[in-house]
């Protein structure tokens, strides 16, 4: 359960880093700061549906009637070589107000997972007489983080021969930024259960499903251009899985591999109150704009599992828009 709250504070104070200053992109008023935050979040939600989404299996063999095995599982969805995610191109054109301090039309600028600084702008009106200037936000590899995490307790029991039956929870945990709270649950069935001698079989063969669930609250960081109340992200996430299992069957070590499809929707919103009060947009906005993010894409993983009576260890790596390594400690009878 230590690994579990260590990983969650992990995810909290990254996200928090993620969003530090986005509010300060309101003095450049709502519609460039919903354009601006829009690119800027959209990588840390799709980073997020694979994080949460990994460690249905370890094996591709279903339990038998009222078998049973209770997991702690870690994952980690990496984006250190994933350029595309840590950046985009911000071109004023597209903007009613922001332009570049140092005069140029486009630039890369960082997303909530890049690590680009000290990227000025400034909003002005159109007299040229009221003239504010501001930092763009860098992201979580600014701070030497290279992946999502995410952890959380499992259980799956046999059902009806061939067919197993999965829930995944993570209870709310509140931190000084952010709270955070999961749940998801998943079906198996082997079809190698369904052929004549089966027990003799070298390898099984199985399909899941499965349905996870992630809401969160982030606050935001005061700053001295934007002022407010209760200033905060709050994220509702939800994701299905579709995979194809295969693995050996051997007594103490085995090795299993799976291909899927991944598809999931983020929804965010930012709420509370933003008070402008320099520059030459100065006002107040309440609860001002919902982003919404979707992903979809291939999943496949490869891994192996230990088995020592009721304690097994798995671990496997996954190749997707995110590659993620995801790690378990099982308790298992029969």
């Amino acid at each position: 359960m230590k690994s579990i709250l260590f990983f969650v504070l992990l995810l909290s104070s990254s996200l928090a880093i993620s969003q530090a200053n986005i509010n300060e992109v309101f003095a450049a008023g709502v519609d460039d700061a919903e354009l601006f935050t829009n690119d800027y979040m959209a990588p840390v939600s799709e980073g997020l549906m694979y994080s949460v989404s990994n460690g249905w299996y370890n094996s591709a063999e279903a339990k038998p009637l009222l078998g049973f095995e209770i997991s702690i599982i870690a994952n980690a969805a990496s984006f250190k070589n994933k350029e595309n995610k840590k950046s985009f191109v911000l071109n004023t054109v597209d903007y009613e107000n922001i332009q570049f301090v140092d005069g140029s039309i486009s630039k890369t600028v960082s997303t909530g997972l890049g690590d680009i600084d000290n990227v000025m702008v400034y909003v002005e009106d159109e007299d040229g007489l009221f003239r504010e200037e501001f930092e763009l936000p860098t992201g979580l590899a600014s701070e030497n983080i290279n992946f999502l995490p995410s952890a959380f307790v499992q259980v799956s029991v046999g059902l009806v021969k061939g067919t197993e039956i999965k829930a995944r929870f993570l209870p709310k945990i509140d931190t000084e930024e952010a709270s955070m709270g999961f749940y998801g649950v998943g079906l198996q069935h082997e079809f190698t259960s369904l052929l004549p001698l089966e027990k003799v079989w070298p390898v099984a063969i199985s399909g899941v499903v499965g349905y996870t669930h992630l809401d969160g609250s982030y606050d935001f960081t005061d700053t001295g251009i934007v002022s407010g109340e209760n200033q905060r992200i709050e994220t509702d996430v939800n994701t299905w899985v579709f995979q194809a299992v295969v693995s050996t069957k051997l007594p103490i070590i085995n090795f299993y591999g799976g291909i899927g499809y991944l598809t999931g929707k983020s929804e965010t919103d930012i709420l509370g109150t933003y008070n402008v009060t320099s520059g030459p947009f100065q006002q107040s906005v309440t609860d001002p704009f919902s982003l919404t993010k979707k992903a979809s894409g291939v999943t496949a993983n490869i891994g192996t599992k230990l088995k020592l009576g009721f304690f097994r260890l798995n671990a496997d790596y996954s190749i997707a828009a995110f590659n993620s390594l995801s790690v378990g400690v099982n308790f298992g009878f029969r």
